[in-house]
């Protein structure tokens, strides 16, 4: 018997602002709202489904220093450099965390600057 991630939860100052980004980074729909909370997830399959929700949660507490744990996400209908302007105007900035230059991923910030890579191989769409 193995554990599964059914969802990744991300304390924000603003959980609307980060569900509406990354619904649309990863093609998620709300799924519920709870306490302030907003899950969002795969359209038609919701919690449960063979990728995780996540929650957005409300948090007055700021954020010292870097996450010791971040997504990466890989584009599924286009090359790495055309998902790269994508998530550009969607509000993504390019974030510096020592890398070379010579890495074949993007490290970028969502608007309240959680880091995330955008990694170079295209994955199939779940």
């Amino acid at each position: 018997m193995a554990c599964r991630i059914s969802e990744l939860v991300l304390h924000c100052a603003d959980p609307e602002r980060l569900a509406a980004f990354w619904s649309e980074v990863l093609g998620y729909v709300e799924l519920g709202r709870e306490d302030g909370s907003i899950e969002i997830g795969p359209p038609g399959v919701g919690f449960g489904g063979p990728q995780p929700t996540l929650v957005l949660s409300p948090s007055s507490n700021p954020r010292t220093g870097r996450l010791p744990l971040h997504i990466d996400v890989n584009a599924t209908d286009r090359d790495q450099d055309a998902e790269l302007e994508r998530l550009l105007a969607l509000g993504a900035k390019p974030a510096d965390v020592g890398q070379t230059g010579e890495e074949n991923w993007h490290v970028l910030a969502d608007p309240e600057g959680n880091e995330f890579c955008l990694l170079h191989r295209r994955l199939e769409a779940v």
